[in-house]
């Protein structure tokens, strides 16, 4: 039945209801996808018409999908394995839809099969009752929660797309592409959302802004030193460090507000922050605040702390295993579990570069919302 709907290009919203794939059959995907997703390596065995496996005319361009394919160490940890951990709380948190996604969404054309690329817990599939949505996620437990609320949803990494080419009318990531720790793997994430979409088909993508509305959000993330981002996201990471060098699950996440939350993220600093507030109290405020403006302005790389309470955490084993481990700590004072999550937060004009060389694709809208900057675009052949 699955193989059937998925050859289909186009067909009824009733007929495409009527052919919802089977509670078995969701199971089935998840537990494949979950087990694949190790290696982002899709087999073309069962289920190959709906899994896309890249192919390329040259060596060259075989080594570079691998690389891009890859997922990086700073992303397995700081992204997959938390929000793992963290999934039913973060979704229990997460049901208000953004009104500006909800339009997109409600504008399109009743029968539109919609991709939701990074579904979370799923709380935009089914947003338009006239439309088909199926959502993917790279987190396991999220897709747990999506289909138990019957939703059509698989296991799938944003950046191997598991449809084929022109399979939808459009595609939709929301707060996705910021954690992607590599340019090539956020432009090729946005590649495969135009790829999956028919000649005339919207995607739209959003992501956190660095230009955030409020600026003292900015406080309460830790930012990472380039030299940290770039041992960690390439194959084989983390690289081989000197005793010196700091890991970055020591990096100490904070939120409080005091200037030393703004600090250059250095070893030295790390290792001394009352010297970092010793400087205020000897007169050199001014340059201090200079500094870390400049600094915030240039920083894009963050981790942005997570707290699920300790009633949440002891639901399962997993923050215990991540205390363990060094993924979390506790923080007493607010009685509850921090992770770490990795965002590259984006600039003012990053999406539109990102797509600039394109061939395939024009600009309909960009716009900033929330916090966010987004962009609407469509696929010309």
């Amino acid at each position: 039945m699955i193989n059937t709907f998925l050859r289909e290009n186009r067909c009824s919203s009733a007929t495409r209801k009527a052919l919802r794939v089977p509670t078995s059959s969701r199971a089935w995907l998840s537990k494949t996808y979950s087990t694949m997703r190790e290696d982002n390596s899709f087999s073309t065995g069962c289920g190959s018409d709906l899994i896309q496996k890249s192919a390329s005319t040259c060596d060259d361009e075989k080594c570079s999908s691998r690389n891009v394919e890859y997922t990086p160490e700073i992303e397995k940890k700081y992204v997959h394995r938390v929000y793992d951990a963290i999934a039913p709380h973060f979704s229990s948190t997460r049901f208000a839809k953004w009104p500006k996604v909800a339009t997109f969404l409600k504008t399109l054309p009743p029968g539109s099969l919609i991709l939701d690329a990074g579904c979370g817990n799923g709380k935009y599939l089914g947003l338009n009752p006239d439309c088909y949505f199926i959502g993917c996620d790279i987190s396991a437990p999220l897709i747990k929660i999506c289909a138990d609320r019957e939703h059509e949803v698989l296991v799938a990494d944003a950046v191997n797309l598991p449809y084929r080419t022109c399979f939808g009318d459009a595609a939709i990531s929301i707060a996705v592409l910021h954690h992607l720790s590599t340019e090539n793997r956020r432009k090729r994430a946005i590649e495969e959302l135009v790829r999956v979409v028919k000649k005339g088909g919207l995607v739209l993508i959003t992501v956190w802004a660095v230009e955030q509305e409020d600026r003292s959000l900015l406080t309460k993330w830790t930012p990472l030193a380039p030299k940290y981002v770039e041992e960690w996201v390439g194959p084989g990471s983390p690289r081989v460090r000197s005793p010196s060098s700091l890991m970055l699950e020591s990096i100490p996440e904070t939120d409080d507000s005091s200037v030393q939350s703004m600090r250059e993220v250095t070893v030295n600093i790390a290792a001394e922050p009352e010297k970092t507030q010793n400087l205020n109290h000897c007169g050199e405020d001014e340059a201090l605040a200079s500094r870390q403006e400049k600094n915030i302005k240039d920083q894009q790389e963050y981790f942005v702390p997570w707290h699920l309470p300790y009633h949440r955490a002891e639901v399962s084993g997993a923050s215990m295993t991540a205390l363990a481990s060094g993924l979390a700590k506790k923080d007493d004072k607010k009685g509850a579990v921090v992770y770490n999550r990795y965002y590259h937060v984006f600039g003012e004009g990053e999406l539109e570069r990102l797509v600039s060389g394109m061939d395939n694709i024009i600009v309909v809208d960009r716009f900033y919302d929330k916090s966010n900057w987004c962009i609407i675009l469509e696929k010309t052949c």
